[in-house]
């Protein structure tokens, strides 16, 4: 009978229990453990947020580069490594093995982030093009191993020459130990911004254009020089062509992205030769190859050295219509003079259509006005002179002379196996000569599925209709005039490019480009070509666009009906298919998908399975999910770990009939206090607070009234279970206490018999936030207990808690929310905290039961101003039991998940 009269004034009274500790001692330990734990959140932080930004990244929408891959592979590893050391700092010796772990998938991923260049090789530095076919795309690049294709094994005429070979590429730069520096100076430059981008680019052209040619490089190109002077019997003057790795093969054209150099003489090949491999770091090669996903070390720069070719006229042909793949005629351009005018987009070249089926026949001409043509200077360089006379009327090419082309454009695609895009000349002879042979990327035709409905566009809107498109589609957006180089870096995101003339220098907008309108060009120019790669809509010929258009006027391209609109068409602009991703199925792009393999998976998904250990992390993102778990659960050990000073703690002054003793960790309070008392204006620990808030928030209505049966369950489970004797010394501290510091709390609390912990941490940064809560107890027996523990759940989870349920201790758990939320749910628990004593003597009685539920909810919602998580609803709130009876759950527990 003494332990039960015992039992029930322990309902009303406890003896105060004081447990001796050293405070500094509890402080520095706290202190230790909460650097570490910070800083881990931190890493985790970081190391998720790499994460994020390489799977957005394999969307494939967005250009970056191998420095991109390498830089997050290298950031992400070091967070890692940091996560688990500090881990391993607030459990010594305890997760070691995770080291283990991380070396080994590093291991797995450093094959795919080595640079793959090649160190200068044993090969030729120079081969003369009698001797190039196209097997030798590796040691020349694609635009002159086709080039020795036509003249080997075609047998097609082409200017004779020689090729500075890949390896020649890489004893230069070795010689001059050029590529650390490279490596260093893209790797220290956000290439991301246009204008760090080209100071880069101008950096590094200077660095290479003043590097030395070495002896044995100088020496090859020298003999292979005089043997051209030789055969020619003249002192020949050359066309230095870029052919790099990667260059002119399909879906990688890089038209009109390198230099090249026409009419050199010989004794300026050399200084001519470092130019053109300097602009393998021109600003529109380099941000091609970023917004193409093509790796710096890859491309090796070949250079082509042939004989110039004094030309009457030159253009380009191609075998099948570039932007309708449905049209198979021939489309030939040419202007007067050098073909680099029709290319480089500076004239309106004539155009020739041609049938490809049966004889040969002529289906469309258009002779434009023709206002200059390139010819080479007689010494040395190329020169625009302006057309006088009948020469700006006339067809740069006769159609005898048409044909032949067209032929032979037939016959090229026939070889090679696809359409072809063709760049000639017609010398003073009347010889037509090849010069450049690449694949032709067509375009789809528009949809008609895919058109506004007729007598939905807006006739009264129309800017503008004509000109010719050179890459279809559909567009809107602000115009951006561009008229020179500092327009093209201020280009912003979406918005329509409009300028004079198709340079290929204009190429670098158009990965923010919407579309493009030019007023003079052709579909055969460099400009063009890129933009069909990049599928961007742009409208050719449009004349007086830079008049007729205004900066910053709202409006919408179509560049299949070559036609544009003031405003934006929703008709036009919502039936437009989306841009397909560029980076895909680059070798950046296959680079960072082998390495995400590694980092960004997550198999580790459930704390409580048997197999969430550190062997069977697999990637970076295992090992964070892991230590993340770990690292809240050894900070919650804290509070259960080290007893509570009561010498050195406070008492709370308040209006609460209850004991609530404070211990400042850190910096709780607003400033120092002497005596026995703090008051709440004193502290500043935002959880702290939070709680507190909830625990006054709502006057408690007592306990609830308790049936017959309820209160005998009380009497015999206290003199049965000797952890509710408040005589005993026990786990269970008779108080109600808080230890803080500014972002933390952990409050440990008895009211009655139930049993409750609170740890958590809250702050501005949103990763580093958590809650955790640990309820157990109860004077009722086993079955009530295990009720309201469920029923605790189901409003838990109700508000986006993770709920475990084992034996009758319920676990919650809340991370990773912004501050407010994580305010307002430790509101919710100082509310429950109070509010749920005693419950469960009730907890049989299903009416009551309900009762309390629609209670609790009501004030929830009510005066918390809590909304439930996304997808629960008050029906879901209603208490789930276990459907096996209550006593068969074994004292080890069940597992419930509550959200």
């Amino acid at each position: 009978m003494g332990r039960l009269k015992a039992c029930i004034q322990s309902l009303f009274s406890k003896k105060e229990e004081e447990v001796p500790a050293n405070v500094e001692e509890l402080r520095n330990a706290f202190r230790a453990r909460y650097h570490h734990f910070k800083l881990l959140l931190s890493a985790n932080n970081k190391a998720l947020e790499i994460m994020q930004e390489m799977e957005a990244a394999l969307t494939g929408t967005e250009p970056f580069g191998m420095t991109f891959v390498r830089s997050r592979v290298t950031m992400v590893a070091a967070n890692v490594w940091q996560i688990t050391q500090h881990l391993n700092e607030l459990a010594p010796g305890k997760y070691e093995g995770l080291y283990e772990r991380f070396k080994e998938i590093q291991q797995k991923i450093n094959p795919f982030i080595r640079a793959g260049q090649e160190g200068p090789g044993g090969g030729a530095l120079v081969i003369p093009l009698t001797a190039v076919n196209k097997e030798m795309a590796d040691q020349v690049g694609s635009k002159m191993a086709s080039l020795g294709e036509l003249r080997n094994r075609l047998h097609v005429r082409v200017p004779d020459g020689f090729v500075v070979t890949a390896d020649a590429y890489r004893r230069f730069i070795a010689h001059n130990e050029l590529q650390a520096e490279i490596d260093r100076r893209i790797q220290a430059t956000p290439v991301e911004h246009p204008q760090r981008l080209y100071h880069l680019s101008a950096d590094l052209q200077q660095l290479i254009i003043r590097s030395h040619i070495p002896p044995d490089l100088e020496s090859a190109v020298t003999w292979a020089y005089q043997d051209m002077k030789a055969a020619e019997g003249e002192d020949v003057k050359v066309a230095m062509r870029s052919s790099a790795l990667g260059e002119d093969v399909a879906g990688t054209s890089f038209a009109g992205q390198y230099r090249s150099e026409l009419n050199v003489s010989g004794e300026n090949i050399f200084q001519a030769y470092k130019e053109i491999v300097a602009s393998k770091y021109s600003l529109p090669a380099m941000t091609y190859r970023l917004n193409r996903g093509l790796r710096d070390e890859d491309v090796a720069m070949c250079v082509g050295c042939v004989k110039m070719v004094e030309a009457v006229s030159g253009g380009v042909a191609y075998s099948r219509n570039p932007v309708n793949i449905r049209d198979d005629a021939v489309y030939i351009n040419s202007a007067w003079g050098l073909p680099k005018s029709v290319v480089d987009g500076t004239v309106s070249p004539d155009l020739f259509v041609i049938s490809r089926e049966g004889p040969r026949r002529m289906i469309k001409t258009e002779i434009p006005i023709k206002t200059h043509k390139l010819i080479s200077f007689p010494k040395e360089g190329v020169r625009r002179l302006p057309l006088k006379g009948d020469e700006r009327t006339a067809p740069s090419l006769q159609d005898p002379q048409a044909m032949e082309l067209a032929e032979m454009a037939v016959r090229l695609e026939a070889y090679y196996g696809l359409p072809q895009d063709i760049e000639w000349a017609i010398d003073k002879t009347g010889a037509m000569v090849l010069l450049q042979c690449r694949p032709l990327r067509q375009k789809e035709p528009p949809h008609s599925s895919k058109s506004p409905p007729v007598g939905g566009l807006p006739s009264d809107a129309v800017v503008y209709q004509g000109g010719f498109s050179v890459s279809p589609g559909v567009a809107a957006g602000k115009v951006f005039m561009v008229k020179k180089d500092m327009d093209a870096l201020k280009f912003p995101q979406g918005a329509i490019l409009v300028a004079e003339q198709a340079l290929p220098r204009w190429a670098t907008t158009l990965n923010r480009a919407a579309a493009v309108i030019v007023e003079q060009g052709s579909m055969a120019g460099h400009l063009a070509n890129v933009a069909r790669e990049f599928d961007v809509p742009a409208l050719f010929g449009v004349e007086g666009a830079t008049h007729r258009l205004e900066a910053d006027q709202l409006i919408t391209v179509d560049a299949d009906a070559n036609t544009i609109y003031r405003g934006r068409v929703e008709a036009l602009t919502a039936a437009r298919e989306p841009p397909k991703p560029l980076m895909r199925e680059s070798p950046v792009y296959e680079a960072l998908s082998r390495v995400a393999r590694y980092i960004t998976p997550l198999h580790l998904l459930d704390p409580d399975a048997v197999g969430f250990r550190p062997e069977n992390c697999k990637t970076f993102h295992d090992i964070t999910r892991y230590c993340h778990e770990k690292a809240v659960q050894e900070m919650f050990q804290f509070g259960k770990a080290h007893k509570f000073p009561e010498r050195s703690s406070k008492q709370l002054f308040c209006d609460v009939p209850m004991q609530w003793l404070v211990l400042n960790l850190d910096d709780g309070f607003k400033e120092e206090v002497r005596g026995k008392y703090v008051t709440l204006e004193n502290i500043v620990s935002i959880p702290m607070l939070a709680l507190w808030e909830g625990i006054v928030a709502t006057p408690w209505e007592g306990p609830p009234p308790v049936d017959g049966k309820g209160f005998l369950s009380v009497m015999f489970e206290a003199t049965t279970n000797r952890a509710l004797n408040t005589g005993v010394r026990t786990p269970y501290a008779n108080r109600n206490y808080f230890m803080i510091s500014k972002h933390y709390v952990s409050l440990n609390s008895r009211f009655g018999f139930h049993f409750s912990t609170v740890e958590a941490m809250v702050s501005e940064r949103a990763a580093e936030n958590y809650i955790n809560l640990q309820f157990k107890g109860g004077a009722a027996d086993f079955d009530r207990r295990l009720k309201r523990v469920y029923f605790i759940s189901a409003i838990l989870g109700r508000y986006g808690f993770r709920v475990d349920i084992r034996s009758d201790t319920l676990i919650a758990r809340l991370e990773n929310r912004e501050q407010d939320f994580m305010e307002a749910r430790l509101r919710l628990l100082g509310y429950l905290i109070i509010h749920t004593r005693q419950l469960d003597m009730v907890m049989a009685n299903d009416a009551r039961v309900d009762y309390y539920r629609q209670k609790v909810i009501k004030d929830i919602e009510g005066v918390f101003n809590v909304a439930p998580s996304s997808g629960t609803s008050t029906q879901e709130a209603k208490t789930s039991y276990p459907s096996q009876p209550v006593g068969s759950i074994s004292d080890k527990g069940a597992s419930l998940r509550g959200c």
